[in-house]
């Protein structure tokens, strides 16, 4: 046996849970989990079924934890697993699911897929078949501090012009603030105006914020390809530059995987509860609004419609709070046929935008997001995920749309009432 395919057998063994046991005996291989899936219901190949992606922990599990597997082991007629088939699934684990989640909404078992197929994208990072830009990319997160290279050169660049567009001070490193906010490579190199935006908000609403030279990026790379160890050190390195400055809060930008790197995996990952809270954007912005702190004027006439971004709204539960917010500024919104937690994926999570392989097939798992725009024939589309902007205006430009997208923090900052003299 390859030192390889030993260490991806390992993690698999290490994953297999009484909760992923029983989940592969409750399967009852009825597809459903197929039509919630983009890349399959815009291919129709069948590999690309949720709970086919989970094959090589089935095969495990089937092998030395099922009666039938023990038996025929101790019989010599087992189907051991080979180094091919963590080579085979890597492609399909990597370039043909986005984590979306919306396959373990439908499960009518229960079964969470998109957590075993996570558990499957360790085995294979572990074992060394992952994606080259992927690789990359986590290499540049731990060694640089952004999956896209960005050092805090650049982010000081980034402060500078905000500073001189808002005509405000943007701190940064201020001990004993209420809120660190966070950014991702995306929101620094091409939405800047992201920061902008903050800085506006927080000026309006009176918030004690800051950035921290130590801990500027949220982006998680280890999540996304699936190293656990290389996951918790990003968080590590903000649950430092937080502790250090003695926060009360942390702010993940709008970005869907740093999120749940942060708010849902993120003690799991460094093994200690934080010290500190941690909220996404939108629920500080909503909490803002809620008492009374951010104040709105004028109305958007354009036709709208809000994207939701899987990790924040199926794994963080962030479907009331964009809303809340887009209420008061517009007066021609419209959802699209799937929405909040049922809503249809840009393609590129889970780290198949870094993945230049995946190009191709993401544009082709774009067309089910296509359609839902075509249906409801908007102007604009609005979201809260730099990953998912950048994705989707990559899709609407690949198919000729002319089609906006907007952020909507910054969408809220341009609303903005004045502030009482």
């Amino acid at each position: 046996m390859s030192e390889r395919l030993e260490a991806g057998l390992n993690v698999l063994r290490a994953e297999m849970d009484k909760k992923v046991m029983s989940f592969f005996s409750s399967c009852v291989r009825c597809g459903i989990c197929a039509e919630s899936c983009l890349f399959y219901t815009e291919t129709n190949d069948p590999r690309y079924t949720p709970i086919y992606k989970t094959e090589p922990m089935r095969k495990l599990w089937k092998n030395e934890y099922s009666f039938w597997g023990k038996l025929k082991s101790t019989l010599g007629i087992s189907e051991p697993m080979t180094e091919a088939d963590l080579s085979d699934w890597e492609e399909l684990v990597y370039d043909g699911c986005s984590m979306c989640g919306r396959c373990s909404m439908v499960c009518p078992v229960g079964v969470d897929i998109s957590m075993v197929i996570f558990k499957v994208k360790h085995a294979l990072a572990v074992a060394g078949f992952s994606p080259e830009g992927l690789v990359g990319a986590t290499k540049r997160a731990v060694e640089i501090g952004s999956p896209m290279g960005i050092t805090m050169k650049a982010v000081l660049a980034t402060i500078k012009h905000a500073e001189e567009n808002t005509g405000l001070k943007i701190p940064l490193d201020v001990e004993g603030a209420d809120y660190l906010a966070l950014l991702s490579s995306n929101e620094i190199a091409l939405y800047p105006e992201y920061l902008e935006s903050l800085a506006r908000i927080f000026d309006h609403a009176g918030v004690s914020w800051t950035l921290s030279s130590a801990a500027y990026e949220a982006t998680n790379s280890g999540l996304q390809i699936g190293n656990k160890a290389i996951a918790g050190q990003l968080v590590q390195r903000v649950v430092d530059g937080a502790e250090k400055l003695k926060v009360k809060n942390v702010i993940s930008p709008e970005c869907g995987h740093a999120y749940t790197a942060l708010r849902w995996e993120g003690p799991n990952f460094v093994g200690k509860a934080y010290s500190f809270r941690v909220v996404h954007i939108l629920e500080l912005l909503d909490e803002l609004q809620a008492q009374g702190k951010l104040k709105t004027t004028g109305m958007e006439t354009d036709r709208l419609t809000f994207h939701d971004p899987c990790s924040i709204v199926r794994r963080g539960g962030i479907q009331a709070q964009p809303r809340n917010l887009l209420g008061p500024i517009t007066n021609n919104f419209v959802e699209m046929t799937d929405h909040g937690s049922m809503n249809w994926c840009c393609g590129g999570g889970g780290g198949v935008s870094s993945n230049e392989r995946a190009e191709g097939l993401k544009h082709t798992a774009f067309n089910r997001k296509k359609s839902q725009i075509e249906e409801i024939k908007v102007d604009a589309v609005v979201t809260a995920c730099s990953n998912c902007r950048m994705v989707m205006e990559e899709g609407l430009e690949h198919n000729e749309m002319d089609i906006p997208l907007l952020g909507l923090t910054e969408l809220i900052a341009e609303h903005l009432a004045d502030k009482p003299h």
